[in-house]
């Protein structure tokens, strides 16, 4: 048995790992993820040759709704601060968030010489970082397909694919060690609106020899191929003719080809249209300004002036399809909106399915739209509003039978969907032995075209992000949290003199969320004696505040635990004798 190793710092020459006895970081290549594995959600893989380190994505992942307060989450970016010497590229794939959204929290952590990103995910970054300030220190390359990254050991090209947004692209990386392909988020179809996928150039990778294939496994667990973006349109066209009065259609605002197919299929039926939701907004402005999003300006109103347009020439695309609270469908169902509210005779649309998690919320909305009157179309066998922008089993197949890897990661999924993807891998001839479902931190090695489980892993603990705070929360915060959602706080308010080191009167028990006041005089009555009790023995003798807070703690948490079988967040307030505090102060 090899010699484990547990870190792989800055100035680690050499490691040895099962399989790959004497790894040498000079010689060897080091792939490994921080996001996006055993996940859907922040995306970030890396590429690590002596001293240079390509990243693919730099993506976030949406909180789940334990995670209370939470705007964000990211990778730990601890490993590339380590190493930010050696870091020669970002590269995106493309715009959506669990691909881009982490950059600006990535360069305020670790500076980026330089971000390459097609064009489409070009104009998003640049809006994002605009916003935070740090667009004039970031070099934003624009690539495409025919694009060539250059460094002293790697060589990156790069593919057209299909995604639901505009130019997405696959990669290839040319390393001293073998050749790796990196999918990014791509479908096969075989009707698209925009660009193609490049199948000619794919096979012709797959004819040159592959070491490597990661390949999106999101929807490795639905059978057949996906439908089509082109019969999507298609049935919102026939809608937008048959709705007599006013149509408001909710989508993913990252959908831009379904985004420009409903605002088309609106004007050649003589809508004018109006955008709801700001990130939408910034969305539709990028595709009029490269005209993926192909209609004049003259259609499109104000959000103010909606209600001056006849209901029958109304089209009002807006944010919410996965019933987020204060999301601009939302705000309209409820009349909250400043500018909509539902007529009885409205059509509203969902061109989406509600992501595992958002059914309950989205279930809501619905109802609520129904009460105040408007007919709502879902999705449907027979109602094709929406389609996924991931390849389904048949697709990703297709895919590794065009790249022909020797060995095969699946990426950009939760561990289930990772391994049918690799089953599946085995199926069109990757022998089993050669493919390896790994998780965030794990390490394979490239040795001469041949790749290796290390064992090693790199620091990836999940950061938690509230507001504009980079540093991320910490997890007692978070813990803290969840405690005070589920048994509430008591707050036990304590009056001393310091000069004395005495106790003024018994102390005054505060709760909130925790237990009906009204109910529980005696348990409240009870904790009080009980504090007073144990302060008056403790202050017989010189104590801190740190000292009376911690005998506050240790006195009410057993105690309330006992009587009610809740464990509250007990807050201990000392409040001082005003004279002993200007003497403290003097």
């Amino acid at each position: 048995m090899a010699r484990k190793v547990t870190r792989l710092g800055k100035h680690a020459v050499t490691s040895t790992f099962y399989g790959v006895p004497n790894f040498n970081l000079h010689e060897d290549t080091l792939i490994y993820a921080l996001g996006g594995l055993g996940e859907v959600g922040k995306n970030m893989y890396c590429f690590e040759h002596d001293d240079e380190i390509i990243i693919v994505d730099a993506g976030v992942k949406f909180p789940d709704d334990d995670l209370l307060g939470i705007d964000y989450v990211i990778p730990d970016y601890s490993h590339l601060i380590k190493n930010k010497d050696k870091i020669k590229a970002l590269i995106i794939t493309h715009g959506h968030e669990d691909h881009i959204g982490g950059i600006p929290f990535l360069l305020l952590s670790c500076p980026i010489e330089k971000i390459y990103a097609p064009r489409f995910a070009k104009a998003l970054i640049e809006k994002k970082l605009s916003e935070k300030r740090r667009l004039a220190r970031t070099n934003i390359i624009e690539i495409n397909d025919e694009s060539r990254i250059q460094t002293k050991y790697f060589t990156v090209g790069f593919f057209n694919t299909i995604h639901s947004i505009p130019d997405s692209l696959g990669v290839l990386i040319t390393t001293p060690n073998g050749r790796i392909v990196e999918t990014g988020d791509f479908k096969f179809d075989l009707t698209p609106i925009g660009t193609n996928s490049d199948y000619q150039k794919m096979a012709y990778i797959g004819a040159t020899e592959v070491s490597l294939l990661m390949s999106d496994s999101t929807n490795s667990e639905v059978d057949g191929f996906s439908i089509s973006e082109r019969k999507v349109a298609q049935s919102i066209l026939e809608i937008t003719k048959k709705t007599p009065g006013r149509l408001i259609v909710s989508t993913f605002a990252s959908n831009v080809h379904r985004l420009a197919q409903i605002l088309k299929s609106a004007v050649d039926c003589g809508r004018r249209v109006a955008v709801l939701g700001r990130s939408m907004e910034n969305v539709v402005e990028i595709g009029l300004k490269f005209r993926t999003i192909d209609i004049d300006e003259s259609y499109f109103v104000a959000p103010e002036n909606i209600n001056s347009v006849p209901a029958k020439e109304m089209c009002i695309v807006c944010t919410g399809s996965q019933g987020e609270a204060l999301a601009a469908l939302s705000r309209i169902a409820n009349g909250t909106h400043r500018f909509v509210k539902i007529i009885p005779g409205d059509t509203v649309v969902f061109s989406s399915n509600p992501i595992p998690g958002n059914t309950m919320n989205v279930s809501g909305i619905i109802n609520q739209l129904v009460r105040v009157g408007a007919n709502v179309l879902v999705n449907t066998p027979l109602a094709s509003l929406h389609t996924t922008g991931h390849a389904s089993k048949e697709e990703q197949m297709l895919m590794l039978q065009l790249i022909k890897p020797k060995y095969f990661m699946p990426v950009h999924g939760e561990y289930k969907m990772l391994k049918i993807h690799a089953q599946s891998a085995v199926e069109t001839g990757v022998p089993p032995e050669n493919c390896f479902i790994c998780s965030n931190g794990d390490a394979l090695v490239l040795r001469k075209g041949e790749v290796y489980r290390a064992n090693v892993r790199i620091q990836t603990d999940a950061i938690y992000v509230d507001g504009n705070d980079i540093s991320g929360l910490s997890t007692s915060v978070i813990k803290d949290r969840k405690i005070l959602a589920d048994n509430g706080m008591v707050a036990a308010i304590v009056c001393i003199d310091s000069r004395s080191n005495k106790i003024l009167c018994k102390p005054g028990i505060v709760s909130r969320g925790f237990v009906f006041i009204k109910e529980s005089q005696n348990l409240m009555k009870e904790a009080e004696n009980m504090v007073y009790d144990a302060l008056k023995r403790a202050m017989k003798q010189k104590v801190t505040f740190g000292d009376l807070k911690n005998i506050i703690k240790d006195t009410l948490e057993p105690y309330l635990y006992e009587k009610t079988h809740r464990n509250p967040i007990v807050i201990p307030v000392i409040l001082n004798h005003k004279d002993a505090m200007i003497k403290k102060e003097h």
